[in-house]
């Protein structure tokens, strides 16, 4: 065949087939005018046939619905809390590494030996050691606790034998949000009288409450302080270690018995205890040669003080002068506790707890956590109720009748009351996720009366009576309802079975929107066919049409009309398919890779966390001189409304660190709260000698376990068998970090050079004066570190009397020498050297005293601040903020590019992230493969009901495709990122879209059964089914429509939800009209 001949049987081809096209055009009249007869009435028939019934079964799902709505428990998110378990001990004096060696690594063997731990995080300071316990999520708190307290029982005999107390622990994870913080101020009682008040009246009050972990007190315990003047203790022969046996032995709270008479028993009380710092004055603790007592008073200063003199707090409200004394009281919540509810029980105690404390005590809430929660679902509620408005504004447009309007507007609440009826049975909350699901639900839950809807009109507007038509279509439709409703309900049954935190996250929000399908599909099959029996007035020739109805059915006519010459060149065209679904394919590789991530936006919650940092080994008065000017440019800043900081609280921080608690005006009196941030950073950091770093407390936080936030949201770790390594990558590593331009603030745990004196003992000289290490150990503890010689007992609390000396005395190096110990043997000695000189003799039964100077050296090293542990491995943790608009996918890449560039020289380091970023990889890691699971699951069933492998690809292939393109090519022309919300998004858009496929399919299907060639039921059911393909489509995109615009004042993070469905639902609706029909 030569070419000529070739293009003439192509021209004759095209000739052919555009004669055909003209005369399926000039038969379509013909064919639309001829309806299908129906065999039976489907499912639909009895609940139409039976209206009692009907109406009665509605009215169980109203009452059920309002009854169970207002049981539901109102949270941020669905319950995700890992449990956790924090242990903490205290060994008064002991350096980072001593704690971490003596008190971390025996607790860690011991907790590692616990079925169901997950994670176990230790950091040790100076004095205190905090270990952090992360168990799998099918752990119950319970049994944890209760195996962590055998573990404690076991690792006492490998603790040091003079610890002042056990470890203990709480139920509670130590970086979660506080759930309540409040404060109690006053300008006349002293730090030790308000922290009574607060401990023992407020705190107390409010830890019995169901639900709270814990109640911790920011704030200073009283204590009697005894300064001791070493240089008096020498000149009257005494040591620190004797001073603390006498204040020991002067003072006991112990039981005597009783006396047993012929007639009556006395019950002995000795008062042996004194509760006085005027008793321990006058208490005697030597005499000298002549007998004569030395009183306390004689060689120490004795005062009621507080238990640490180190701390230092300062609060301030806009308008108010600051209080002379404060504490702060936060209280957390257990793992699983309602958030709101506790807030709730915590608020209600108010009025007890006012009339409980004396009138020079203001008692004011800080912050609730629990209203960001509630102005957060309120908010979503709002979206709800819009949605609902837009849909039937859709609806009534569409249908041009109140009445026929009416039928889909109440199968909304009702499909709504039915899937809170069985939220209440499954003890499910409201929340924002669950919120969410039902919004968006209201675009589609509508889908299938309005299918069932429009199918009676139409069969009524060919000549059928209301009755009738509603009978036929209940046996013509309800397949295609069936068929929308449980491959529509099949998208989300992945999300129902992901195992570990995700699936606790996804599971509530999933199994809500299965339920509000199934109900959408159950009131679609009963209740509608019979309202549409009973309401819709008759649509026979020359019946007088509303306003609206005439309008909008010339309009839709018009519209279908263009739409079915447009297909006709498009089915005449079909090569195009080819080209758009592959440029469709392409897109979601550059979209995919070109996107942002994130997890969950912040939010604007007007609640700011920070810390500010000084240089390693800055004094309380350096650490309190720069607190004061931290004060000063907080503020001066017109955004904050109120705040409080705190300096030299060891046990939450280290002590060259202060926290910052900064609460926000309200949004509509302030910027954005990241515009806040960087300006206070930028102030704070200005302050020479200080570092700041401010984080957002975000609106829903997922409790995501063990990882300390103080330093920043995300949270990067390096672990590994050999602790130089681990240094030696970790600052390598942050080097590499400070590189990146994303963060706004980037910082390590790894402190090392915190100044100490290392004190070395010569053993042989000791051992010629008669000295033990012990004993050296001892006076040094007694002098230095702060520890309680006597505990005091009162009926409502307990305080512990502390011996040290005096401030001077432990200021330099040098005033080591100013200490003697003494000598187990009797006689004068002389010493020579460095440090010689005679030593001193006493007379009577006191031994010599040998000068500290003489049996040690010292000499001046650095060291680290903190000694961390990661699973009992040294562990360092990168913490890090990102700067606004720079998403956590783009950080997490750079980091793991980072240390990938590190790693081949330290083999025996590894690095994980932890915490909130932890979970953001796992979920877009999974990602893929989710989509994919719920594209089969849809398969299957399709597959299923059609009996067919082809089409099910048929109503997929060309409606999931671009959706999912248009969904992120949206998120990216609106410079909005892929998240939680954006995932959700993407998973409704893939049950959404193929519901134009299953209608086009069907009808399809039946016109071919009937006779009808391909092309022209292809066409015949394009055409019928374009009218209720746009009504469900724009019902969908007014229930989006909401949520995209930004309703609210944190609705910016919910807005990529919204953008995902618009964007996808608009895209997907242009190309599947023409390629479903082609394919």
């Amino acid at each position: 065949m030569n070419d000529a001949e070739e293009h003439d049987g192509e021209r004759e081809v095209k000739d052919r087939d555009r004669v055909r096209s003209k005369r399926f055009a000039e038969d379509q009249p013909e064919r639309t005018a001829k309806l299908v007869p129906v065999e039976g009435s489907g499912l639909s028939g009895p609940f139409i046939r039976r209206p009692v019934m009907t109406v009665l079964l509605t009215l169980s799902v109203i009452v059920a619905g309002l009854a169970t709505y207002g049981k539901l428990a109102v949270n941020d998110l669905p319950a995700v809390d890992y449990p956790v378990i924090q242990v903490t001990c205290s060994y008064p004096g002991a350096d980072p590494t001593t704690m971490a060696n003596n008190i971390a690594t025996p607790l860690e063997k011991q907790f590692l030996q616990i079925p169901g731990l997950d994670i176990i995080t230790s950091t040790s300071t100076q004095s205190n050691t905090s270990l952090t316990l992360q168990f799998v999520l099918s752990k119950s708190i319970t049994d944890a606790a209760t195996d962590v307290q055998a573990a404690i029982q076991r690792a006492t005999g490998k603790l040091p034998i003079d610890l002042p107390s056990p470890p203990t622990f709480t139920k509670t994870n130590p970086n979660d949000q506080a759930v309540y913080l409040l404060g109690l101020l006053s300008d006349t009682l002293t730090d030790w009288d308000l922290y009574k008040y607060a401990s023992t009246v407020v705190a107390q009050r409010i830890n019995i409450l169901p639900g709270v972990s814990q109640v911790n007190i920011y704030g200073v315990q009283g204590a009697i302080r005894l300064k001791a003047d070493p240089s008096a203790l020498a000149t009257r022969g005494l040591t620190m270690d004797d001073l603390a046996s006498a204040i020991k032995a002067g003072t006991v709270y112990s039981g005597a018995g009783q006396f047993d008479g012929a007639h009556r028993t006395f019950v002995l009380q000795p008062n042996g205890q004194i509760d006085k710092a005027e008793g321990y004055r006058n208490l005697i603790v030597a005499r000298n040669p002549n007998g004569l007592p030395v009183y306390l008073r004689d060689v120490a200063d004795v005062y009621q003080g507080v238990q640490d003199e180190r701390i230092s707090r300062f609060f301030w409200m806009r308008g108010f002068d600051p209080p002379h004394a404060v504490v702060v009281l936060a209280v957390s919540r257990q793992a699983g506790a309602n958030a709101v509810e506790v807030a709730n029980s915590v608020r209600a105690l108010f009025p007890e707890l006012r009339a409980s404390l004396p009138g020079s005590i203001m008692f004011t809430p800080i912050f609730d956590r629990s209203q960001t929660i509630v102005n957060s679902a309120n908010e979503v509620k709002w979206t709800l109720i819009i949605a609902f408005i837009l849909v039937v504004m859709v609806i009534y447009v569409f249908l041009g009748r109140a009445t026929d309007t009416l039928i889909p507007a109440v199968a909304l609440p009702m499909s709504l009351l039915l899937t809170v009826a069985v939220m209440y049975m499954l003890d499910f909350s409201i929340n924002n996720l669950t919120l969410m699901a039902l919004t968006l639900a209201i675009g589609f839950l509508v889908d299938d009366a309005i299918v069932f809807l429009e199918n009676v009109v139409r069969r009524a507007e060919h000549g059928e009576s209301i009755v009738k038509a509603t009978f036929n279509s209940a046996g013509e439709i309800s397949f295609t309802i069936l068929s929308m409703t449980l491959s529509l309900g099949a998208v989300f049954i992945p999300l129902v079975f992901i195992p570990g935190l995700l699936g606790r996250i996804f599971r509530e929000f999933s199994v809500t929107i299965i339920v509000a399908i199934l109900a959408s599909g159950l009131v679609s099959l009963t209740l509608t066919p019979l309202m549409c029996a009973r309401i819709l007035g008759e649509r026979r020739a020359g019946h007088k049409r509303a306003w609206m109805e005439r309008h909008t059915s010339n309009f839709i006519k018009r519209v279908i009309a263009a739409y079915g010459r447009v297909l006709d060149k498009f089915l005449d065209r079909a090569w195009l398919t080819v080209p758009i679904l592959l440029a469709c394919i392409l897109g979601l590789w550059f979209f995919f890779t070109h996107l942002p991530f994130t997890l969950i936006p912040p939010g604007d919650s007007g609640f700011i966390r920070g810390v500010f940092i000084a240089q390693e080994g800055s004094s309380p008065a350096q650490m309190r001189a720069f607190q004061a000017q931290v004060n000063q440019k907080i503020q001066a800043d017109p955004a904050v409304g109120q705040f409080f900081t705190l300096a030299g609280f060891s046990s939450r921080s280290a002590l060259s660190q202060g926290l910052m608690f900064l609460f926000l005006k309200p949004r509509g009196e302030r910027p954005p709260i990241d515009q806040i941030i960087l300006r206070l950073q930028k102030s704070i950091g200005s302050i020479p000698g200080i570092t700041a770093v401010l984080t957002p407390q975000p609106v829903l936080q997922i409790s995501v376990g063990a990882t300390s936030q103080t330093q920043g949201q995300y949270a990067y770790t390096i672990s590994g068998i050999v602790p130089q390594d681990v240094y030696d990558v970790a600052n390598q590593l942050l080097k590499k970090l400070q590189q990146f331009k994303g963060f706004a603030s980037v910082r390590s745990d790894y402190y090392h050079d915190t100044p100490n004196l290392r004190i070395d003992i010569n053993r042989d000289r000791a051992a010629t004066y008669g000295v033990s290490t012990s004993a050296i150990q001892s006076l040094m503890r007694n002098a230095y570190s702060q520890n309680y010689v006597y505990l005091i007992k009162e009926p409502d609390d307990q305080y512990q009397v502390i011996l040290e000396v005096k401030d001077k005395d432990r200021a330099h190096p040098g005033d080591l020498d100013d200490l003697y110990v003494r000598s187990s043997t009797s006689g004068n000695f002389s010493a020579s050297g460095s440090g010689g000189g005679t030593i001193a003799t006493t007379t009577g039964n006191m031994t010599n005293l040998v000068p500290l100077r003489v049996v040690t050296s010292t000499k001046e090293v650095i060291g680290p601040q903190a000694v961390n542990h990661l699973n009992q491995f040294t562990s360092v943790t990168f913490n890090f903020n990102l700067l606004p608009n720079v998403a956590i996918g783009d950080a997490t890449k750079y980091i793991e590019d980072a240390f990938a560039q590190i790693h081949p020289n330290y083999p025996t380091v590894q690095g994980i992230f932890q915490g909130e970023t932890l979970v953001f990889q796992q979920l877009f890691r999974s990602l893929p493969l989710l989509l994919l699971a719920a594209i089969f699951v849809m398969y299957v069933i399709l597959g299923i009901l059609y009996e067919s492998y082809v089409h099910p690809f048929t109503v997929l292939f060309p409606a999931i495709v671009p959706a999912v393109v248009g969904g992120l090519a949206t998120l990216y022309l609106f410079h909005s990122v892929l998240s939680l919300y954006s995932v959700i998004g993407l998973f409704l858009l893939l049950g959404i879209v193929k519901k134009n496929g299953i209608m086009v399919v069907d009808f399809a299907l039946q016109r071919i059964d009937e006779g009808w060639d391909l092309r022209s039921a292809i066409h015949e059911a394009s055409m019928e089914r374009f009218r209720p393909i746009m009504m469900t489509t724009l019902a969908a995109l007014m229930g989006a429509i909401p949520i995209a615009l930004g309703f609210g004042q944190d609705a910016a993070s919910r807005r990529p939800l919204g953008l995902v469905i618009v964007g996808g639902l608009i895209f997907s609706q242009l190309i599947t009209l023409f390629v479903t029909p082609v394919i």
